[in-house]
């Protein structure tokens, strides 16, 4: 087993956890009303668009993700990025919608799991795939929070594309 492969097991493995772990919490609440609550964030995006044959291209972009998280378990996100190139290879934009599973490890620490649709626009072609990744999150003061992700945006018979995402985001 390459390294790719273990990556993308253990991420599988993550998301999967994770909405399990939704889907058991979000029914043990189901008789305590919860407000939903919205967030923003801002993410420096470190892309690599890796071809089958040829070297891979990487460089670093912009994130803006927001999402509503209906309780301690469950959100959705959407995530809108674009900038950088590499090459010949420059990241017009990407936009994609996701279900996103939660684990409260403490009040302050949380891991989380993302699955959804993405669509990615390369100034060569423009593609959209079935998406996950995985990521963590840090409370560094009550409604701001600092977090990291890795993310397999596009999974195609001859590349992939992947990012891993290091910002804020705020709580309203």
């Amino acid at each position: 087993m390459n390294k790719e492969d273990a990556m993308q097991r253990i991420t599988l493995a993550a998301v999967a956890a994770a909405l399990v772990a939704a889907g058991v919490a979000g029914s043990a609440q189901a008789q305590q009303p919860v407000q939903p609550q919205t967030y923003l964030g801002g993410d420096a995006m470190f892309w690599e668009l890796d071809p089958e044959r040829g070297g891979s291209r990487d460089s670093i972009g912009l994130r803006l993700n927001g999402g509503m998280q209906f309780n301690d378990y469950f959100a959705v996100e959407g995530h809108l990025g674009g900038g950088g190139s590499d090459g010949g290879v420059e990241l017009d934009y990407l936009a994609g919608a996701y279900a996103k599973g939660i684990l409260p490890v403490s009040p302050e620490f949380r891991l989380y799991g993302l699955a959804g649709y993405t669509e990615v626009d390369f100034d060569v072609d423009r593609e959209s795939d079935f998406s996950y990744g995985a990521g963590a999150e840090f409370d560094v003061a009550p409604n701001l929070a600092a977090g990291a992700d890795y993310m397999r945006y596009l999974d195609k018979s001859n590349y992939t594309f992947d990012a891993a995402s290091v910002g804020l985001r705020y709580r309203f």
